[in-house]
């Protein structure tokens, strides 16, 4: 049974983040996988899964979201290997530090070496990254800027938007993959979502062909316009 944790829906939902669990969960079914989605409250423990999904949220829900998991189980279970999946404010709150309103820095989980800073301008818009040779196409909207350690990784480098920087975009460690990109941006780019969820599983996947191509396929023909 492939579990996915979605978590802090309430907190962590902004732009249909939730989505990705839906994605992932039905292109495991349609290899013949079981797969169950746990949405984790905050009132929850956090359980035992294959993958943690973390979604975007405003300032007062991410700030609440990190002192929730600093507070469970969470980090620990990522550091036994848990793979965590994180989109925007959950990617900002896997750093070691983040700012809010009034630009007041904000201690993070410290599961990655990437701080986030208040940037003059809000990123509101496309955003294309290239990503293992392919483009990731989804959508931003975050006034954060995000620098990386020296030993971290960037997922990709950013085509159009600005991502962490105008530059990268994300961050991929061995147990954690984070992107700015909205969308749901597993369902608008489905070779993404499989390559996240062979992670999960643990294997690599053979190809699943679906209309969600041929839409992915023509958006990114027309953002290259």
């Amino acid at each position: 049974m492939l579990t996915i944790a979605l978590i802090y829906p309430e907190l962590l939902g902004t732009y249909g983040d939730g989505g990705n669990a839906m994605v992932l969960a039905e292109r495991a079914r349609r290899r013949g996988f079981e797969s169950e989605i746990v949405d984790v409250g905050i009132a929850d423990e956090v359980p035992d899964a294959a993958i943690y999904l973390l979604g975007g949220g405003e300032d007062g829900p991410q700030r609440l979201g990190a002192d929730l998991l600093r507070a469970s189980s969470f980090a620990a279970r990522v550091r036994d290997g848990i793979f965590v999946f994180a989109v925007c404010a959950g990617l900002q709150l896997l750093g070691t530090s983040f700012c809010v309103e009034g630009d007041d820095e904000y201690e993070g989980l410290g599961l990655v070496d990437a701080t986030t800073a208040r940037g003059e301008t809000r990123s509101v818009g496309e955003l294309v990254v290239r990503v293992d040779g392919r483009a990731l196409a989804g959508f931003e909207n975050h006034g954060g800027r995000t620098t990386l350690g020296g030993d971290v990784e960037a997922l990709g480098v950013v085509e159009v938007g600005r991502g962490n920087n105008g530059v990268v975009d994300g961050f991929r460690t061995p147990a954690i993959w984070a992107t700015y990109a909205h969308g749901p941006v597993l369902a608008m780019n489905p070779w993404f979502a499989d390559k996240v969820l062979g992670r999960a599983l643990g294997r690599e996947l053979e190809p699943l062909v679906t209309v969600a191509d041929q839409l992915y396929e023509e958006r990114v023909a027309a953002l290259a316009r």
